[in-house]
């Protein structure tokens, strides 16, 4: 699986890198600023991108937006974001296009390796990984209004947990309920959230879009 790496700080980039090759990706290429960002994207069109948010020259959101731009010559190019805190708008921007293959990580869950290589997996397959901390500041939000007030408490815990990328399967376990109650759970929310038939990935990015957005 053919990897590219935007991060500025040295050791981090190259920690990732030798992360990475240990569990069988190929690094195409590692970065430390935007513009090299978004070349090293069209160029080598990886199977993943993981993209630190800050970059030179603005420190601000260079690799968030380089990723961004990138997607629109190359719709649904994978990409794991990762950034020191959390920043709502960051996981929304990223997602505003409909497609799958996005995460957003905190930099401490590249820590976790596991996890870590879990979710570049994930999202190099076109699925979702957003970082349990940014689902809690979202659960911790009010939201009187709109689709999303329509769900039960426990539909949100499903939609949660479909936000960090987990399967029927994962969510089951984890609510100690079954898999048949889970997929009864997000039919509703799929139909609460007026998200019309479609593959059943691309109407879970919807649903997660949808939740990220407050909607």
């Amino acid at each position: 699986m053919r990897v590219v790496i935007a991060e500025d700080l040295a050791l981090l980039r190259d920690g990732l890198i030798r992360l990475l090759q240990a569990h069988d990706f190929t690094v195409v290429a590692a970065v430390d600023n935007g513009p090299d960002l978004h070349t090293a994207l069209t160029q080598h069109k990886p199977d993943v991108a993981v993209v630190d948010v800050r970059l030179p020259p603005t420190f601000t959101d260079e690799g968030l937006q380089a990723a961004i731009d990138a997607r629109t010559h190359l719709p649904g190019l994978p990409i794991l974001v990762l950034s020191q805190h959390v920043e709502q708008l960051y996981a929304r921007e990223l997602l505003s296009d409909h497609t799958g293959g996005v995460g957003y990580l905190l930099k401490d869950r590249v820590f976790d390796i596991g996890q870590f290589i879990e979710a570049v997996r994930r999202v190099a397959a076109g699925g979702t990984a957003m970082d349990p901390a940014v689902i809690s500041q979202l659960l911790a939000r009010q939201d009187n209004q709109g689709p999303l007030a329509q769900l039960t408490p426990r539909e949100r815990q499903v939609l949660a947990e479909m936000a960090e990328g987990r399967s029927n399967s994962a969510i089951a376990g984890r609510l100690y309920i079954t898999e048949k109650a889970i997929s009864k759970h997000i039919n509703n929310i799929f139909t609460k959230l007026d998200l019309p038939p479609s593959s059943d990935d691309s109407r879970r990015v919807l649903a997660v879009l949808a939740y990220l957005n407050g909607r």
